[in-house]
């Protein structure tokens, strides 16, 4: 780890990334845009399976031009290797005796890096103070640690489909991969703290991340609670247990074109009963409504949400948004991709950026998660394609002329999308 007088947090660092997918390409993104060297190992052959998921530049599909996958990818050099040839395994051991990365991070079942001789142990032997991250859906160890899958897999285990959607419809989980989203920072933050450890101690460690064992913390609230009284927690739409009114309230529709109308939402919270009077106040609700407690509103909550309803119904969402937090009541536009692009705040924090794409030109890429005031980071290149950087690599840290990479590419060694 650098010094308090470097320009940018992890100056010097080096990760060798074996990721894909979401968990670890976001982890080692964190690094990359704070000023760490990571190396992306991908391969054409088996490519990772967001460089396949949409959108695509242009909407033409294409292994270099998902933005997806770009958008945890920037600020990082590749080198493209087909794994499932010995010699390849060879070239990557030969680059970590030369190069000794202080972070090397995979997200694969265990088997997998245990098959190609890259697991801890043996990466251990040839870098013995190596900070070692590994995150797969059930971690390493354990009867179900070969048991592959995605962050909707992690989540439905943990809990979380349980507790989202309706109490009278099927589950209706959280959108997306949802622990892909949650597991980054508790990675970012074990991986910080085992540098820090070396740092002290002059010891490596292997970190062993189970994305589904890290999405569960997120619910320890309500483990706890069974634990005390047998409470299970069920599905109950947008209501919550301790503020009322909560919700999600449809406003005035947003005209896209002549013909075409699109749905807008604010989403709603009163948190306590100075809110609860301000709020009625701004709706000018009947006093019999604006009086009533907590308990009261919840007896009453369809009464109640069909006046918020009709109120927000006839105001734009941005408006009612702009309103209400004015007068301190939590209230914020549930916002389309084309709405962020609009969003003051993220205009304000230059939160995208406008990067060069080495196939498909310039492309917007999100921008930082948070900002370090006497280190701040930046995205620093878009997502390379597949091999992009193998001849600078090789040359850098084995010293490999242009001839001898081509060998290797033309052995299938090495492999490029381009």
């Amino acid at each position: 780890m650098q010094n308090n007088t470097s320009e940018l947090l992890f100056d010097g660092l080096k990760v060798l990334d074996f990721t894909w997918v979401g968990v670890g390409p976001i982890t080692t993104k964190y690094f990359a845009d704070h000023g760490a060297d990571v190396i992306k190992i991908e391969s054409v052959s088996r490519p990772d399976v967001l460089r396949g998921a949409p959108p695509f530049k242009d909407a033409i599909p294409g292994i270099n031009r998902s933005q997806f996958s770009g958008n945890y990818n920037s600020s990082k050099r590749n080198l493209g290797v087909n794994l499932s040839i010995p010699k390849s395994v060879d070239l990557i051991k030969d680059i970590i005796v030369q190069w000794q990365p202080d972070v090397i991070a995979e997200s694969f079942t265990p088997r997998v890096m245990k098959s190609w001789g890259l697991d801890y142990l043996s990466v251990k032997r040839i870098a013995p103070d190596v900070i070692y991250f590994s995150t797969c859906l059930m971690g390493q160890y354990g009867p179900h640690n070969n048991y592959a899958g995605f962050g909707q897999l992690a989540g439905a285990m943990a809990g979380f489909y349980e507790i989202t959607g309706w109490p009278d419809r099927g589950p209706a989980g959280p959108y997306g991969a949802y622990s892909d989203f949650l597991n980054p920072p508790v990675a970012f933050g074990s991986i910080v703290a085992a540098l820090d450890y070396r740092d002290r101690y002059g010891k490596g460690q292997h970190i062993d991340l189970s994305q589904y064992e890290g999405a569960m913390h997120f619910l320890a609230p309500h483990i706890m609670k069974y634990n005390e009284d047998g409470f299970i927690l069920g599905r109950m739409g947008n209501e919550d247990e301790e503020m009322s009114p909560h919700g999600i309230f449809q406003c005035l529709d947003k005209e896209r074109g002549l013909t075409d109308t699109e749905e807008s939402w604010v989403a709603i919270a009163i948190e306590s009963e100075s809110q609860w009077t301000e709020f009625s106040k701004v709706l000018d609700l009947p006093e019999a409504i604006s009086n009533q407690n907590l308990a009261e509103r919840k007896l009453n909550k369809d009464q109640i949400d069909n006046l918020i309803s009709n109120w927000t119904l006839q105001k734009d969402a941005r408006q009612i948004m702009n309103l209400l937090q004015s007068h301190e009541i939590p209230c914020g536009m549930v916002q389309s991709q084309s709405d962020m692009w609009e969003d003051p705040q993220l205009k304000h924090t230059d939160f995208f950026q406008w990067l060069e794409h080495s196939e498909v030109g310039p492309m917007p890429y999100d921008g930082l998660q948070f900002t370090l005031s006497k280190t701040p980071g930046s995205l620093t290149r878009a997502q390379a394609m597949v091999g992009e950087h193998n001849l600078e690599i090789l040359d850098e840290i084995l010293s490999m002329g242009p001839s001898e990479a081509a060998n290797l590419l033309n052995e299938g060694i090495l492999e490029q999308s381009f």
